[in-house]
């Protein structure tokens, strides 16, 4: 029964995201499928427990995706 559930059941991806302090230590984890709002949110590839309350190794970080510039088009009068 589970197999069917999940075989028609959409599953939402959860990216992982750390709060920041203005030190840049990291005092809190999220999982959720959309960025959080507010300041000091930055995407991680994992959630560490080590993190917690020291800087986020380099590595950890997710460069966020390239928003590509769409060409507006002149509107005719």
């Amino acid at each position: 029964m589970r197999l069917l559930k999940s075989l028609f059941m959409s599953h939402a991806h959860h990216r992982h995201f750390a709060l920041l302090d203005p030190h840049g230590r990291c005092v809190a984890f999220k999982q959720c499928s959309l960025p959080p709002v507010g300041e000091g949110w930055v995407e991680v590839a994992e959630t560490h427990l080590g993190w917690m309350n020291r800087p986020l190794p380099a590595s950890a970080r997710l460069n966020p995706l390239a928003v590509q510039a769409q060409p507006q088009q002149a509107l005719a009068s």
